[in-house]
């Protein structure tokens, strides 16, 4: 899916920079900053150098902004999740191939390691946000005290 690119066939089952940017609610500009980054690499390219998105790179594009907005990672915090991700998938993909059980147990241990790596990062990401979340509440507990002082004081009216 996001290995190295290579001309596509059919061309018309995939998806232009622009429809892809669309379907995953960003800009053209995003998805090249993201190639650069190494975060994506299209599935295919024309003869001519276009890229070309499949379903998966759009998927791919929507984890991206789900890990971004509603987790808070940085891009290279995505970067490590996601090739952790790829990682699983690849151990997924040789684990269905059936192995040897003396294999099958390096894989599991492998996983077992990644996913706790995994939790690890959310775990810093979940604290900075409960140390950050302590902060508001502190805040809003000053400024709770503020205003039952002020109601509390004496009006002062103009002379």
């Amino acid at each position: 899916m996001n290995g190295t690119a290579e001309p596509d066939p059919d061309a018309t089952a995939r998806l232009r920079i622009g429809e892809a940017a669309a379907q995953a609610g960003m800009s053209t500009r995003t998805l090249r900053y993201y190639q650069e980054l190494g975060l994506l690499t299209p599935s295919a390219t024309t003869a001519g150098g276009a890229r070309r998105y499949s379903d998966a790179d759009v998927a791919r594009l929507h984890r991206i902004r789900h890990l971004r907005e509603l987790v808070g990672f940085n891009l290279t915090e995505i970067g490590a999740v996601l090739t952790a991700e790829d990682r699983l998938a690849e151990i997924r993909r040789e684990w269905l191939a059936g192995l040897p059980v003396e294999r099958q147990h390096e894989l599991l241990i492998e996983a077992l390691g990644i996913n706790a790596n995994l939790q690890d990062a959310v775990r810093a990401k979940m604290a900075g946000l409960q140390e950050f979340l302590a902060g508001l509440e502190d805040r809003a507990s000053a400024i709770r005290r503020r205003i039952a002082e002020v109601d509390g004081a004496p009006l002062l009216t103009g002379a």
